[in-house]
């Protein structure tokens, strides 16, 4: 039986045929299938902001109602380190692309570039039912609701409306992405613009690489002074788990060897069976990372520079979406779409690129979560055991 290609080889894939069709086109200035690639990315750009309320609901609410129902306390601690996790990873984050990325990419490098009319044929409009705003309050309604009655019938009707939701993800958008993103850079190089974007968000991705690797060093430091452990010992522990990570691109799959990891750190076994598998599913520093970094790239990119008013309301929404964000690959970017274009005005290009580039560093977010998932273990034993 024939191997299954994987998501990321089809990414790539779909990103060089994308760019081989615009540089032709662009050659002999015959545009027609690159108007068919827009036509396409714009349809499918409709049905995701369509979809995206549906996805915040359909795991958010669920989430946040499983979050009340399971351990009490000791959940709620996990859930807040997880966030305050998030946020910090977003302000590093912050921190280091405004103080590095302005040196390195040119305010409006793609904005004062015109190229020919790369307009869809047509378009087919798909407004969505609700808000991303209102679907966020919606869900924690709902979910806050949930935890706190008795009933069940609700939360059951949503856990079905949840596997819906991921079924049309997994099925629909995943398997159309790389077609997507073939689309989007068969405008950017038919344009005229690729070979900026590719120099730009090459630099972005190893900076972003970077300071996940930086930030592990940070939660395990964090977790050594409310512990006393050698951050680097315990690193060195986590390494299986975040090579695994990087080979299975899953939190989910690589569960078996972080436990096996965090127990080498000498964490209480009951901790280490609670909180290894609630934070595959709610700590996702490391997309958070990648879409902090690679958001102020796009922004620079298009001629707007981002402030800290402008990045800190959106950190902030962005960790509660990471928390709730759904457990399957790209769930952090698919939760954060909505939260892109209302808070930060990112046009469906600009969504597009950083669908691209989220995938692209997908493994290397994988194992900055897992692994950070070990130093969650820690803190949370030790401020555990404070309290009893």
């Amino acid at each position: 039986m024939a191997k299954k290609i994987g998501l990321l080889p089809k990414l790539i894939i779909g990103i060089i045929l994308g760019i081989v069709i615009g540089l032709i086109s662009k050659s002999i200035e015959f545009y027609v299938i690159v108007k068919l690639f827009a036509t396409f990315t714009g349809i499918f750009g409709n049905f995701l902001n369509f979809i995206i309320p549906f996805i915040i609901l359909g795991f958010v609410a669920p989430g946040i109602a499983d979050l009340g129902r399971g351990a009490g306390k000791l959940l709620g601690l996990t859930a807040a380190i997880a966030y305050i996790s998030a946020v910090v990873a977003g302000v590093c984050a912050f921190i280091v692309g405004k103080t590095i990325l302005p040196g390195i990419i040119k305010v409006g490098d793609l904005a004062e570039k015109a190229g020919p009319n790369l307009d869809p044929y047509f378009s087919i409009e798909m407004p969505p039912m609700m808000g991303v705003m209102t679907a966020l309050v919606t869900a924690f309604v709902l979910g806050l609701g949930m935890a706190n009655i008795k009933g069940k019938t609700l939360f059951e009707a949503l856990s079905d409306f949840q596997n819906v939701v991921e079924l049309v993800v997994r099925y629909v958008l995943i398997p159309l992405i790389p077609i997507h993103i073939a689309g989007t850079f068969a405008k950017l190089s038919a344009s005229g613009e690729i070979f900026e974007t590719i120099k730009t968000f090459s630099t972005v991705y190893l900076l972003i690489i970077l300071l996940q690797i930086g930030y592990i060093v940070v939660q395990y430091t964090i977790a050594s002074i409310i512990s006393g452990k050698n951050p680097f010992k315990c690193i060195k522990n986590m390494l299986p788990a975040y090579f695994t990570a990087l080979g299975t691109q899953s939190s989910a799959a690589t569960i078996p060897v972080t436990l096996q990891s965090a127990t080498k750190n000498g964490v209480s076994e009951d901790i280490v069976d609670f909180v290894i598998p609630l934070g595959a599913t709610i700590h996702l520093a490391g997309d958070t990372i990648t879409l902090v970094l690679s958001s102020m790239g796009v922004m620079l990119m298009a001629g707007q520079t981002p402030t800290i008013a402008m990045l800190l309301p959106f950190i902030f929404m962005l960790g509660v979406t990471m928390v709730a964000a759904p457990g399957i690959p790209g769930g952090g970017v698919y939760a954060a779409l909505g939260l892109l274009k209302d808070m930060l005005g990112f046009t469906q290009p600009q969504r597009n690129l950083m669908i691209a580039l989220h995938f692209a560093q997908d493994s290397f977010g994988t194992a900055t979560n897992v692994t950070g998932d070990g130093a969650i273990a820690i803190m949370v034993d030790k401020l555990s055991k404070k309290k009893s």
